[in-house]
């Protein structure tokens, strides 16, 4: 079956719903082999992955998921927050979604953060967070008692979506052919919690209005996909180097799209290679030191600059500029780092 959607891929045409629903199926069988599996995904990448695609393929893959048990109650009265970047900008920075994750929740808000280990990076948001001490592997029951008393639990992927571990061999096959694949895409469109706010990152701006309209399609009430320009290059984050391009929607009001200076917030003079991580252990050390007020640099700028998006998105700020104030101050009041802290300890 998937050799017949590769000849329909190479020859440019779109799969229907019906089409993905078959193709996930064989993604996650076993029996299927992993080298068949990554040329569908890179025939798919290589096509250009359609909003209707993506949408199809988030439905047909959610359907396949573990939902935590979170309380009716307390869902409908909380907005819960999700923060991350597809992947895919090859640009090497420090992981600035999950210092921004950490960050929210200190200011009050629940956080879902939805990740996995690295694929096309050194350091993925599991890794970091392992390093740092904070269990990520947490059962459904525990991590819904860890979001509604604790403001966060990481639900990693593979956990969560145990059919994965089948698809997992056939991206590795195409991180080392140098492509990416609808899984960068998908991975925000996937969190079992099903969060009713998302800040989303992706690595083109062209992404940003049709992936706005996939998270909304799934149920999302407040969304927001950024793309930062640097260079000539674009990070799946708020870029401090260069303007933002950004789509946006709050409940079922319509799409709006803009582009974002940053030239109203107080950033230091810097480069891209400020923004630079390294593997696990540099990563997790660059996280502490940001949490506890230490690095008053490039880094800083990054996560408040995002933290800003992320807690105007979950309606806890009603302007950019306040939402940079209030995770400056979750920083520098301590709450940042008691917040880490608390996870290390609770995860024990």
């Amino acid at each position: 079956m998937l050799e017949k959607f590769i000849r329909q891929l190479a020859a440019a045409n779109h799969l229907t719903d019906e089409d993905v629903g078959l193709a996930v199926d064989q993604l996650v069988d076993e029996k299927v082999a992993a080298e068949i599996k990554a040329d569908f995904l890179c025939h798919l990448a290589l096509k250009g992955e359609t909003v209707g695609e993506i949408a199809s393929f988030a439905a047909a893959l959610r359907q396949k998921s573990i939902e935590p048990p979170l309380e009716t109650s307390w869902r409908d009265s909380h907005v819960i927050l999700d923060v991350c970047g597809t992947g895919g900008d090859r640009l090497n920075t420090f992981n600035i979604s999950t210092t921004v994750a950490i960050i929210c929740a200190a200011a009050g808000v629940p956080v879902a953060k939805h990740g996995n280990r690295a694929i096309t990076s050194q350091a993925g948001s599991a890794d970091v967070l392992e390093e740092l001490g904070v269990k990520i592997d947490l059962d459904p029951e525990a991590a819904a008692r860890s979001l509604s008393e604790r403001n966060f639990a990481f639900f990693f992927a593979p956990k969560y979506h145990p059919a994965f571990k089948h698809i997992a061999p056939a991206r590795r096959l195409c991180a080392d052919r140098g492509q990416r694949t609808i899984f960068n895409f998908l991975g925000p469109l996937l969190n079992p919690a099903r969060p009713s706010a998302q800040l989303v990152g992706v690595p083109r701006p062209e992404l940003c209005e049709p992936l706005a309209r996939v998270l909304r399609s799934l149920g999302v009430r407040r969304g927001m996909v950024v793309s930062g320009k640097v260079n000539g290059a674009f990070l799946d984050e708020f870029s401090i180097l260069g303007d933002n391009t950004i789509a946006e929607f709050y409940h079922m009001q319509g799409f709006a799209t803009s582009v974002m200076g940053v030239s109203e917030f107080p950033l230091n003079k810097s480069a891209l290679a400020d923004l630079t991580g390294g593997d696990r252990k540099a990563n997790a050390e660059i996280v502490k030191r940001l949490l506890r007020g230490e690095d008053r640099g490039a880094k800083r700028d990054a996560i408040l600059l995002n933290a800003a998006a992320a807690l105007f998105v979950a309606n806890k700020t009603s302007s950019f500029i306040a939402g940079w104030d209030l995770a400056a101050d979750a920083i520098d009041s301590g709450r940042a780092m008691k917040k880490l802290q608390e996870l290390v300890i609770s995860n024990r």
